[in-house]
């Protein structure tokens, strides 16, 4: 009963957040936090933490794109340089959604709700 009280308390947007956040903290675990780290931290200089949101700021609209193309090539976050291979996921768009959600407001983060539209039309203007 609390948690219908709770619930009926928060604005659509704030129950979009928690709905994607959640899903995305399960899609973390099964498919980033091997290599990315339980906290974001990444590996050494071989895998880059997601702990840095600059990166993830200026690279916003590129995200989905990285989970649903990989990325290959020499990147800099937190001024440590990486030049590994993210492979891509078979991810759909909605958990990809979800997981930018959870990662861009977790591990410091604070960005806010990627929602399926935002990711559908990052993906349209992937190169």
């Amino acid at each position: 009963m609390i948690t219908a009280i709770v619930s009926s308390c928060q604005s659509d947007a704030q129950v979009e957040f928690s709905r994607y956040y959640a899903g995305g903290a399960s899609i973390y675990q099964e498919h980033c936090q091997n290599c990315h780290g339980e906290k974001g931290e990444g590996l050494q200089s071989l895998i880059p933490p997601l702990t840095d949101s600059i990166y993830l700021k200026n690279n916003k609209k590129l995200l989905a794109c990285f989970l649903q193309n990989g990325l290959k090539g020499k990147i800099t976050v937190n001024k440590s340089d990486f030049d590994d291979e993210m492979k891509p996921t078979d991810l759909a768009p909605i958990e990809i959604a979800k997981v930018l959600t959870y990662v861009t407001n977790s591990f410091g983060n604070k960005m806010g709700t990627v929602n399926l539209q935002m990711v559908e039309g990052d993906l349209a203007k992937c190169r």
